[in-house]
């Protein structure tokens, strides 16, 4: 899993620029879903609603201060179920007392806090507080020789290699799930020297669609102000600058991935692992004079999302719409096949496309976090995407004809008809006042949390990895003798 991944910045989804040979290869002998979406634009409610299958409104993880409940099922609460062993190496963006939510083990701990400190208030927009993002990250774009996100990655990368070893030499015989979840390349746009040269010379692609070329939408200005846009003007030199970090950093990902499918080869695992690869979100990179997330623009929610498995399924490209909240019940029937789901699931499994079947074609999409000040909802079914929020005009875009999404066609004539119809749509899936008032009310119970437990002695929620030095290596309460036998790959 990787994080802020666009799909248009890899050459499996068309790009020219970037690159990143390991993806290539999985994507010339995996299923690639050329349409495949985040459900909710934002770190940590995207990576609730893949863990749960679920929409962040029926959670209540809104924003990546929000709580996703102990007591919601995720996939790793059912495949351990089901035998596997879970284990969870990188970024979550758990908030709360709960950093495992159904992985058996977490092998580091998270790159961003588990406390509620990064609430959003919609009943004070205006306010910026520190924590939001800035435009830094493009303005002080470039090489370095380290960063904290290039520390939490090789890390990241290191426990899962390892863990793998492990596996592979553990008497336990259980199957294994792993997610191996990199922070990379998500903002600063900074990377290590040999990343950012690995693309001198190389022309890098501008924007396609410049700031001055489409109309900004009342959410778009929003994002400005939320962006730190309006301060901090990013110039051309800037801008390139920054997408080329990206790409370095997008063939760091690469090259991570790399390692860990060698690893899954050293330790004999690589024919019988089923290998997806995917992101939380992606990234504006300038399109339309926005960076970042947030909005349901096509930079911003369409994600890579590939299923390697030659055994099992056929190279093949597969056209119709998915998105992250199908990742739970695929998963599930790959496991083991039929499963007692405990709750409605707003996902499907995904395994008749992966056999080549015709799926559902379609992406239900919500925001409820910074940058809004009410709910923003998505809708895209087959060649249309219909955007709505009850403080903002409607947004409908036909993506075959305008993939760029320069032609709003919500007022014109000849799509009223549609346009009714996903109003009405709107209206059965959402209750968009009881909704908003849920936010306000989950936003203001954080807040008062967050002030009062950081008065007096602070007890941190973040994840302590344990490290038990006395299983570690050589110790006396092992023979020697059967411990270098046991540590042998293979014995």
């Amino acid at each position: 899993m990787a994080d802020q991944l666009t799909a248009r910045a890899l050459p499996a989804y068309g790009n020219r620029i970037a690159k990143t040979p390991h993806i290539d290869a999985l994507a010339a002998d995996g299923v690639v879903f050329d349409s495949f979406y985040c459900n909710s634009p934002l770190c940590a409610p995207s990576r609730f609603s893949t863990l749960s299958g679920r929409q962040v409104s029926a959670i209540g993880a809104y924003d990546n201060a929000a709580e996703l409940s102990s007591q919601v099922p995720t996939f790793a609460h059912y495949l351990r179920r089901a035998g596997y062993r879970t284990i969870l190496s990188g970024k979550m963006h758990f908030c709360g007392a709960d950093q495992l939510h159904g992985f058996e083990e977490r092998l580091t701990t998270d790159i961003y806090p588990a406390d509620f400190g990064w609430t959003p208030d919609w009943e004070h927009f205006e306010h910026r507080p520190s924590w939001y993002h800035s435009m830094d990250s493009v303005t002080q774009a470039g090489s370095c020789t380290r960063t904290n996100q290039i520390d939490f990655d090789d890390d990241v990368v290191l426990q899962a290699r390892q863990r793998i070893f492990d596996l592979a030499r553990s008497r336990d015989r259980r199957p294994f799930c792993m997610v191996a979840s990199m922070t990379h390349p998500h903002y600063p746009y900074v990377i290590p020297q040999a990343y950012w040269d690995r693309y001198a010379g190389v022309e890098i692609d501008m924007p396609r669609v410049p700031a001055h070329a489409a109309e900004l939408d009342p959410h778009s200005r929003r994002l400005r102000h939320v962006s730190g846009l309006d301060l901090q003007p990013v110039n051309e030199v800037q801008t390139r600058d920054a997408r080329r970090a990206y790409y370095g950093a997008v063939s760091y990902v690469d090259d991570q991935i790399g390692v860990l499918l060698q690893a899954l080869d050293d330790a004999r695992f690589a024919a019988d692992t089923i290998v997806l690869l995917f992101a939380d979100h992606g990234d504006m990179l300038g399109e339309r004079g926005l960076w970042y997330k947030m909005n349901f623009f096509e930079p911003a929610c369409r994600i890579p999302f590939i299923v390697h498995a030659p055994p099992l399924f056929a190279a093949r490209r597969v056209q119709a719409a998915a998105s992250l909240v199908d990742v739970l019940p695929t998963l599930c029937e790959l496991a083991g096949g039929k499963v007692d789901y405990v709750t409605s699931l707003d996902g499907t499994s995904l395994k008749p496309q992966l056999e080549g079947h015709a799926g559902k074609d379609e992406v239900i999409g919500e925001y409820l976090a910074e940058g809004a000040i009410a709910p923003l909802v998505m809708i895209k079914r087959g060649r249309y995407k219909f955007v709505h929020s009850p403080v903002d005009p409607d947004q409908l875009y036909d993506l075959l004809d305008d993939p760029d999404e320069l032609l709003n066609l919500a007022h014109d004539p000849k799509q009223s008809a549609r346009v009714r119809d996903l109003r009405a749509e709107v209206a059965q899936r959402w209750d968009m006042p009881t909704l908003h008032a849920a936010v306000i009310a989950s936003q203001r119970q954080r807040h008062l949390v967050y002030e009062a437990l950081r008065s007096g002695r602070y007890t941190s929620w973040d994840h302590q990895p344990l490290r038990d030095a006395s299983r570690l290596y050589v110790r006396n309460d092992q023979d020697l003798g059967d411990l270098e036998a046991m540590a042998r790959f293979p014995r």
